[in-house]
């Protein structure tokens, strides 16, 4: 029998009683819950449900309001994605001021390479608002004057424009857990260092401060705990000694760009899969073609000896 797996996600201030109401609704009209995950931060609910509809005893629109009826009675947000609803992807892609990541978007978009629709770009500052015109995409300033953003204004885009995938070129705010719950696995940030090391903010000066040789990014899916999401891709580089911060950035950039890239289109692919913090390939998914991190003619460049363990099978042999 073939499964058809829905995703519904409900977001709203912590109450309780919240699960059973849901879960309740879906049991009655047949619908098998496949997956639930529920998380609260900063007083935000949000619970993401996988569920099978495919002998659901109801039509989905029907579905879809009873949802929204729940939603409407609860204080909460409840959506749900349909398989079909996520056949024509739409991209959001967030921005401050840097313009490297949003070229590398653009350029594969308008070379037919993305295999989505880069819908809106979102800033909360209007720098590259010329940017965005130059490719006829809608921009729009979230920011106050000093790139404060308005979060609400931010959710009612994402919405409007029926956003997939939240895109982070260099968009140098951190999201909210409002935000971060309701499009969880949908939010990928290109950060500049190889995670774990050095996060938060300047990682290339902190990695200038601690005299590494070798630097690197890191694109990985935002979760509400700041860089620390499940790592997609990364790219590492060489740092020359005595190299500056502004050395160090320059030779970064352009591995951020290129790192994003294709971590987003690992998740256009559905190359990938978030397993208990990390992510995996899918068992269906050939790796080649994709990079992941250093290409694979650096294995040819690596000491193969000497090895743990080695002595001992050559002293066994001598005896």
């Amino acid at each position: 029998m073939t499964r058809e797996y829905t995703e519904i996600t409900v977001v709203g201030d912590d109450k309780t009683g919240l699960i059973a109401r849901v879960t309740t609704l879906l049991f009655e009209r047949d619908i098998n819950i496949e997956d639930l995950d529920q998380a609260v931060r900063d007083g935000v609910f949000r619970m993401t449900m996988h569920v099978d509809t495919a002998e659901m005893t109801t039509e989905k629109e029907e579905l879809r309001e009873a949802l929204h009826d729940l939603g409407d009675d609860l204080d909460m947000d409840i959506q749900v994605r349909f398989p079909a609803d996520r056949e024509t992807r739409t991209i959001a892609v967030l921005v401050t001021k840097e313009s490297h990541c949003l070229e590398a978007l653009f350029e594969a978009w308008a070379d037919g390479k993305l295999g989505a629709e880069i819908s809106v770009i979102v800033g909360n500052h209007d720098d590259l608002e010329p940017l965005a015109e130059h490719y006829g995409v809608d921009f729009h300033d979230i920011g106050d004057e000093k790139g404060n953003p308005d979060e609400a204004e931010l959710l009612d885009i994402l919405a409007e424009y029926d956003t997939d995938l939240i895109v982070l070129a260099r968009y140098m705010r951190i999201l909210s857990p409002n935000v971060v719950f309701r499009y969880e696995d949908r939010i990928i940030n290109i950060h500049p260092s190889l995670l774990p090391a050095f996060p938060g903010a300047e990682a290339y000066r902190q990695a200038r401060e601690e005299g590494v040789r070798i630097a690197g990014v890191t694109a990985h899916y935002v979760t509400t705990d700041l860089d620390q999401g499940p790592i997609i891709t990364q790219r590492a580089f060489n740092v020359p000694a005595g190299a500056t911060v502004e050395e160090i950035e320059r030779r970064g950039q352009p591995l951020e760009a290129e790192a994003l890239l294709e971590a987003v289109q690992l998740h256009l692919d559905s190359a990938i899969s978030v397993y208990h913090g990390r992510t995996e390939l899918r068992d269906d998914v050939d790796a080649e073609g994709y990079q992941f991190g250093l290409p694979n003619a650096v294995d040819d460049l690596l000491a193969d000896r000497p090895v743990d363990g080695l002595g001992s099978v050559v002293s066994r042999s001598e005896e």
